[in-house]
């Protein structure tokens, strides 16, 4: 039944005109001055003026088709559910401040509605970041898999409550966003609508960064002056290992690139007082990041918050929390607590539906709003894409790892132009895997 679903016999309808020009940068963000304790109130809507991922023009308005009226309307009746490894070896190795990775090790998820609809998820294992192994994150997705194919037809808002009840909290996100992903496309391609339409209809597209790991000057300066001639305009550095090799990277990436705008990640690699010393060097080199994500360990709540004050009061660089963000009470405790200026949303740290909490808690709260990934396959940063295009309210987009795989082993979904992804798919994220009785999807 699958065939009918992501086939050659149902192709994709991709796009032939040219893209929007992309409109310049920014090398910093101009925020207005910050308010007591150093929070800046309009943060948001802010960095959404200048963000390094402009907003495309709109299509098209097209019918409406909301998620969450869809929880409660939708009937969902899993036919068949299984999980697989997911096994892509990287182009390089991926270094950054926490680990190094050779190799994708995921899980593929695949669901089939008795009406035929099939839907791909993917839970991404990242061990330094997830809490699963990709062992643990395939029994995990396996017993999920079974649950819902042995349950009655269900509204998909209980169908997926049951799933997060099955994969509770932290330790088993990323199985549960793999397992949410697969069930949300089926039913997006039951209705044959694309997931973008399905999470609001903002945008068809968006524009990502792209990531340089952990590598000596000579690499970072190769690789920038590669993904110059791609089109990327906005690096993403790995940082956090070593203070005065960061600087040298900076440096000679800067005489390949010399107009880019960076992001500095230092995944949690840096002290306090080492973080504020990395912005005082790059201000005598002329160099102002467009944001600093996690510059200080994951815990370290105040750490965090007077380096997110230094760096806008001193130089009005935005600092964003990734690790120190893996739940709803995390979003709650950095809002409240002023502690960060963005909040980094990924799928595989809270799940599809914890990560439209948080959302909505960050917009109400006007923090700004950040998506980015582990290291995954078009399966997951389509879905991710969808998500972000479809919203339309992150101020900086960062899907870039299926650019860093030794191949591509999805078919169909998005269609990928340097940093410009457009979701051209017909219905769902219209991205799929071919079965290998041996292993695993390939």
């Amino acid at each position: 039944m699958e065939t009918s679903i992501a086939s050659s016999s149902s192709p994709l309808r991709f796009s032939l005109n040219p893209t929007n020009p992309r409109p310049n940068l920014n090398p910093a963000p101009r925020l207005a001055p910050s308010g007591p304790g150093g929070r800046q109130p309009a943060v948001a809507t802010r960095l959404r003026a200048i963000s390094p991922s402009p907003t495309p023009s709109p299509p098209a308005p097209t019918e409406s088709f909301g998620f969450d009226a869809l929880k409660d309307t939708f009937s969902v009746d899993v036919a068949a559910a299984e999980a697989r490894p997911l096994d892509v070896p990287l182009a390089a190795p991926f270094t950054i401040a926490s680990s190094r990775l050779d190799a994708v090790s995921n899980v593929a998820v695949r669901v089939e509605l008795s009406s035929g609809a099939v839907g791909w998820g993917e839970a991404p294992v990242l061990p330094s970041v997830t809490a699963e192994d990709q062992p643990a994150a395939l029994a995990a997705v396996a017993r999920a898999c079974a649950l819902l194919a042995a349950a009655p037809s269900a509204p998909l808002g209980a169908v997926l409550r049951d799933v997060a009840e099955a994969l509770p909290g932290h330790a088993f996100a990323s199985a549960r966003a793999g397992v949410e992903m697969a069930v949300i496309d089926a039913v997006a391609n039951s209705i044959r609508i694309p997931l973008w339409r399905l999470f609001g209809g903002a945008s068809n597209s968006v524009t990502t960064d792209i990531t340089i790991p952990i590598v000596t000057p000579n690499e970072a300066a190769q690789l920038a002056a590669k993904y110059r001639g791609q089109g990327f305009q906005t690096l993403k550095l790995k940082v956090g290992k070593n203070l005065n090799s960061d600087m040298e990277v900076l440096k000679d990436i800067r005489l390949v690139h010399p107009d880019c705008s960076f992001i500095l990640d230092a995944n949690e690699g840096y002290t306090e007082n080492q973080a504020i010393e990395v912005l005082d060097r790059l201000n005598e080199m002329g160099v102002t990041p467009v944001l600093f994500e996690q510059p200080v360990q994951r815990d370290d709540w105040e750490g965090l918050r007077h380096v997110s004050v230094a760096a806008m009061d001193k130089y009005r660089v935005a600092v964003a929390a990734d690790e120190s963000c893996r739940s709803l009470l995390d979003a709650q405790k950095i809002i409240h607590g002023n502690l960060a200026h963005v909040i980094n949303i990924k799928l595989a740290k809270m799940g599809v539906l914890g990560a439209l909490e948080v959302i909505d808690a960050a917009r109400k709260a006007g923090i700004a709003l950040m998506i980015g990934g582990m290291v995954e396959t078009r399966i997951a940063m389509g879905f991710a894409g969808h998500l972000a295009a479809g919203l339309g309210c992150f101020s900086f987009i960062d899907l870039d790892t299926p650019l860093l795989l030794s191949n591509d082993p999805v078919y169909g979904g998005y269609e990928a132009s340097g940093p410009l992804y457009k979701f051209t798919n017909a219905r769902g994220h219209g991205g799929f895997l071919h079965l290998d009785n041996n292993s695993g999807w390939k």
